[in-house]
């Protein structure tokens, strides 16, 4: 008996990605499956699919976020409840997307008695049923290793070059806000044509989202800087080394980054900050309280939707990137 087989994808989005996972569907020329996700009086969450995926590849999206009165707890357990459905619905190949990877700041112990929550959350989605994970820009790449399946690593730079290219200035410099950052700074650098400078700061101890940037080492006098991120929390890393900048005499200072968390006061610090643009992509849902006028919101569903052509069609990722995505 023989049989030829034809694959079929199926893309499903969570609450928290409802708005890029249509962006993305358009993309690749197909609809965002109905998952139909509730919840119970008590707030446990379900989820039914209205149409068989038995064999099929399937992508279930979402990113862990906080968004209207759900925590990014919420849009987790929402994400591994999908996936379970998934897997108990016969699915071929279950592919977790993950733009904004959730606990990815928990990726080792930096103290006693602490866990690696980073780690956890992928024992989660294997325990769910996951086959692998594509996520964006991950706070670092060692969280790869976390996941027992295959990791596809996308990176936003593309998309954040392309835009600072469009400014068209030559006195350009590229700066990391710490030491941790310098490698990610430098392949902007590269990629711009722009030199690269590194803001030196400390973190304030047994306080969380407390810094003190101290120094700048590089060339920033009469320049237009860039501080390259992963992300923007509370705010508190990219001001005070945007601060430092002006400080040292730089021209304008433009804060590029790929996940917008915007937690807190980081809103108003922004704002009143001296960072003339704050460049983001749409990784996470960004409501009217967290948008303001220094704010570019730029799109990484092309991306992503290569990427998911690429896993269907089994072809390589890396090459979207030209290799730039695997460190």
């Amino acid at each position: 008996m023989e049989q030829v087989t034809k694959k079929k994808l199926h893309l499903f989005a969570g609450r928290t990605a409802g708005g890029l996972a249509a962006d993305v569907a358009a993309e690749l020329g197909i609809d965002v499956g109905e998952a139909n996700v509730a919840e119970f009086a008590n707030g446990e969450i379900h989820c039914r699919f209205s149409e068989s995926i038995r064999g099929s590849d399937v992508f279930i999206m979402n990113t862990h976020s906080q968004w209207d009165d759900g925590s990014i707890n919420d849009s987790l357990m929402e994400h591994l409840v999908m996936v379970d459905a998934a897997q108990r619905a016969s699915a071929k190949r279950i592919t977790v997307v993950a733009p904004f990877y959730g606990y990815g700041r928990q990726d080792r112990k930096s103290a006693g008695r602490e866990p690696i929550t980073a780690k956890l959350v992928a024992n989660m989605f294997t325990a769910a049923g996951a086959d692998r994970l594509v996520s964006v820009d991950l706070h670092s790449g060692q969280i790869q290793g976390f996941f027992d399946g295959p990791v596809d690593h996308l990176t936003a730079m593309p998309v954040l070059v392309d835009y600072l290219k469009s400014i068209g200035d030559e006195d350009l410099v590229v700066v990391s806000p710490d030491a941790g950052r310098v490698k990610v700074a430098e392949r902007y650098a590269n990629q711009l044509g722009a030199s690269l400078a590194i803001v030196h700061k400390r973190r304030v101890a047994d306080k969380k989202n407390a810094v003190e940037a101290k120094d700048v080492v590089g060339e920033v006098d009469d320049k237009v800087c860039v501080l390259i991120d992963d992300m923007i929390d509370t705010g508190g890393t990219i001001v005070a080394a945007a601060e430092q900048l002006h400080e040292r005499g730089a021209r304008s200072v433009i804060a590029a980054t790929t996940h917008p968390l915007l937690s807190g006061p980081a809103v108003d610090r922004l704002k009143n900050s001296v960072i003339e643009q704050v460049v983001v992509c749409d990784t996470l849902p960004l409501g009217p309280e967290k948008t303001f006028d220094k704010l570019v919101v730029l799109s990484v569903a092309e991306i992503i939707a290569r990427a998911i052509e690429a896993v269907f069609m089994d072809t390589t990722v890396s090459e979207i990137f030209g290799g730039n995505n695997l460190s």
